[in-house]
């Protein structure tokens, strides 16, 4: 228990789920079971402490343990009642503006949905195209779907453990991308999700561009080691990592990879093994990998690792482009004209990419434990999108025991996660994450790392 300032409050509604019926709000009430509960719970404390610099989920549940939050039904519609809740989410007794939309942004995405979805009948999870078409649903209900798209938008990828340098060049990036009118698109956590959203909010200030768009995408189990940073405007908490993976790609007109870790090259295997379908071939989806001058041995050994494991053909979807930012903004105001003229001379959507077709293997959550670990088949032998999807899960198995709760629980109590497969594969993924482990991509709070996983060569 820690002394730090609470504050009890109830809070309305700001935008998101402003107006309910009566029955509306008694559904929503009803229908929270206690795991669901618990679950919002957690999330709503991950909000109300954006800006936080720490990724370890337990010790900010730790520090916030009294923490509660509840629905109240009043006749205007439903509040929030929040008891100890992180006095940095208000001036005074006020919340922030921002992070009560966050807040409700939780609660619609938590709650609300759940209970949408569960209402109809048609809802598919099984079948590849009804996951699609909750992924779309998810991000309608959001708001984030225009059918007049003003501005393309940029997906961001990277770490939340980078330097101050490779941050402040994240930064002029997205400054290089809000003076071509470019709106940004990150998982909304610190880091390099949060300097492309500040250096384009800058840029569309000077710009006198109004409604910029900084749109965070983020999942529950990640959302309290990352949470929102404060330039988010547009907040959607996807139910799992595949969905979230299958929103940023669908919603991109170009995308971006910075520096970054594990989290950052489960993001590139996705998109790279899904652009591997045959299927995808003609889909025109540019992607820059960029750093500022001490990340080009990062970009050069992601870039060596993708080369050995999925190929030269692989390793063509994407332009590096070291210490330029002006460089980067040129590049994809260019190829994202492109994108959205041939979308449209094919009478597609502008804002949703249903043209991507995108395999079950990508879309079905992957449970990270140690059996499904060890049993992740990584061989040569295999058609490429289906290493480079067993490899996406490596890493993902990668990223849950290192901010994961559940994930640090199971590696406390059983040990390293064990990743297997061909040895020259396994040689460059243990080269790969060495690195990332000398160059603290791993964690934030973490000084002296300890691996949460072991590389074994086989045979297989």
């Amino acid at each position: 228990m820690t002394n730090k300032p609470t504050v009890d409050a109830v809070v309305a509604p700001q935008k998101v789920l402003s107006v309910l019926s009566q029955a509306e709000v008694e559904n929503l009430v009803n229908g929270v079971t206690p795991s669901l509960e618990q679950l919002f719970r957690r999330c709503a404390l991950a909000v109300l402490s954006s800006g936080s610099e720490s990724d370890d989920a337990r010790a900010l549940f730790s520090d916030y343990g009294q923490f509660d939050v509840s629905l109240v039904r009043e006749s205007g519609g439903l509040r929030l009642e929040l008891r100890n809740a992180p006095a940095s989410a208000f001036v005074g007794d006020r919340i922030i503006r921002g992070t009560a939309e966050h807040l409700f942004s939780v609660l619609r995405d938590l709650l609300y949905i759940t209970q949408e979805l569960d209402s109809h009948s048609q809802t598919d999870l099984a079948s590849s195209a009804g996951i699609t078409d909750v992924v779309f649903k998810i991000l309608r209900n959001a708001g984030v779907l225009t059918a007049e798209q003003e501005h393309g938008l940029v997906v961001c990828w990277g770490g939340h453990a980078i330097s101050r340098t490779e941050y402040d060049y994240t930064k002029e990036v997205g400054y290089a991308l809000g003076l071509r009118d470019l709106d940004v698109c990150t998982g909304c956590g610190p880091g390099a999700m949060k300097g492309p959203m500040k250096g384009a909010a800058i840029a569309h200030a000077k710009q006198r561009v109004r409604g910029g768009r900084y749109l965070g995408i983020t999942e529950p189990a990640i959302i309290a080691a990352e949470a929102p940073n404060p330039i988010v405007n547009q907040l959607v908490i996807m139910p799992d990592i595949e969905k979230r993976l299958e929103a940023f790609v669908r919603l991109a007109h170009g995308l971006i990879v910075f520096p970054g870790g594990v989290g950052t090259a489960e993001e590139l295997l996705y998109l790279l093994g899904i652009l591997a379908d045959p299927r995808n071939v003609e889909i025109e989806l540019p992607i820059v990998l960029t750093g500022p001058p001490g990340a080009a041995g990062y970009f050069e050994a992601l870039d060596r690792f993708i080369t050995t494991t999925l190929g030269e053909q692989a390793a063509a979807r994407y332009e590096i482009i070291i210490d330029d930012p002006a460089a980067v903004g040129v590049y994809l105001e260019q190829r994202i004209v492109e994108v959205l003229a041939a979308r449209g001379s094919r009478d597609e959507a502008l804002y949703f990419n249903w043209g991507l077709s995108i395999e079950d293997r990508y879309q079905q959550p992957f449970e990270v434990n140690h059996e499904s670990m060890s049993k992740l088949r990584i061989s040569r032998s295999l058609p490429e999108a289906e290493l480079a999807a067993n490899l996406r899960r490596a890493f993902s198995g990668i990223v849950a025991g290192n901010i994961k709760e559940d994930g640090i629980a199971a590696v406390e109590l059983h040990g390293p996660f064990q990743i297997q497969g061909e040895p020259q594969i396994m040689a460059e993924l243990d080269s790969l994450l060495r690195s990332f482990v000398a160059q603290g991509r791993m964690r934030l709070s973490d000084e002296d790392y300890q691996p949460c996983f072991e590389i074994v060569a086989s045979s297989g």
